[in-house]
């Protein structure tokens, strides 16, 4: 484990507000990742950033008068960093923000997951405080490969496994640091899995597990067959329901229960597999509309808007 200190107190004394803010965004983004910020009008600019590495992934923290930050299509083109991060407000300030199309208004206590890789909008008050957990995308879609889709979803106060997260990162941070490879493994492996089970991407039975018996068993029916007729253009909730010989309310009930709905989830499940076969080379002849369709749309304007909106970019770009 290593610890590091940014802090905007170690800048020159000479140099003015703005030339410091200015050098420490530089220094920011040539160090950590590629973020425009913006600083509050009515308070001098501070800014302190704490990180503590354990094995691959980064326990930290910012705090100060950074306001605004927005992450664009250009600045991750700039560092090419494809990171989550856990967003955990400490302060008693709202964080708004915007990612893949949806909004989040994290209060004191409350986290959401968020991605380097996505076009990022975040706003706060004149001075905040916030905890990342930051995981490279290979560490977290490997564990939970339907993770995307727990974006942006704002992870309640009450959440056990949130409160327990932010304990056990209070202790590794605060306690002697881990050198035994094998207790680095460990801490960082129950890391991930609490980031799972908080933001309910544990794979399909963290969705489950919530429901128990006959209800959880219907759940995971329910979306083993959207996950295998998403590309179906005219599939809905209904068609589901009557082939497991269930109700199109009682479908809808057991999907809002994990956060995501019906449509959310087949639009997610279409823009996922047409960015994929976008980039991928035998897919090279053909048209993006024919890829489109081939997902499940039917409407190649609206599939447009959609797939820019979830991943800042266009089709014709991202391939």
């Amino acid at each position: 484990m290593q610890r590091t200190v940014f802090s905007s107190n170690d800048l020159p004394d000479h140099l003015g507000e703005a030339a410091r803010f200015d050098l420490w965004q530089d220094i920011h983004v040539a160090e950590i990742w590629s973020v425009e910020y913006a600083v509050s009008e009515n308070l001098p600019f501070e800014a302190v950033i704490e990180a503590t590495t354990l094995g691959p992934l980064v326990l930290g923290q910012m705090a100060g008068t950074i306001k605004r930050a927005t992450r664009k299509a250009s600045n991750i083109s700039d560092d090419g960093n494809d990171g989550y991060l856990l967003l955990i407000n400490k302060a008693d300030t709202l964080l708004t923000g915007l990612q893949v199309g949806r909004e989040y208004a994290v209060g004191q206590g409350e986290a959401a997951l968020v991605t380097a890789s996505e076009s990022l909008k975040m706003l706060g008050a004149d001075k905040n405080v916030w905890m990342n957990v930051v995981i490279p995308r290979d560490v977290l879609t490997r564990a939970f490969p339907q993770i995307d889709t727990r974006l942006a979803l704002k992870i309640g106060v009450e959440n056990e496994a949130l409160d327990l997260l932010k304990r056990y990162c209070q202790l590794l941070e605060t306690g002697c640091p881990l050198t035994a490879p094998d207790l680095v493994t460990h801490a960082t492996t129950t890391i991930v899995d609490l980031i799972g089970l908080a933001t309910g991407a544990k794979g399909e039975m963290a969705e489950l597990a919530g429901l128990r018996g006959l209800r959880a068993a219907r759940l995971q029916a329910v979306l083993t067959k959207i996950a295998d007729n998403f590309t179906i253009h005219d599939i809905s909730a209904q068609d589901v329901a009557q082939e497991l010989k269930l109700s199109g309310r009682y479908v809808h009930d057991l999907l809002q229960e994990t956060g995501v709905s019906f449509s959310e989830r087949i639009l997610e499940l279409r823009l996922q597999k047409t960015y994929k076969m976008l980039s991928e080379r035998h897919c090279d002849g053909m048209r993006i509309s024919e890829i489109a369709m081939m997902c499940g749309f039917n409407d190649v304007a609206y599939f447009n808007r959609c797939f820019r909106r979830r991943f800042g970019c266009t089709p014709t770009s991202a391939r």
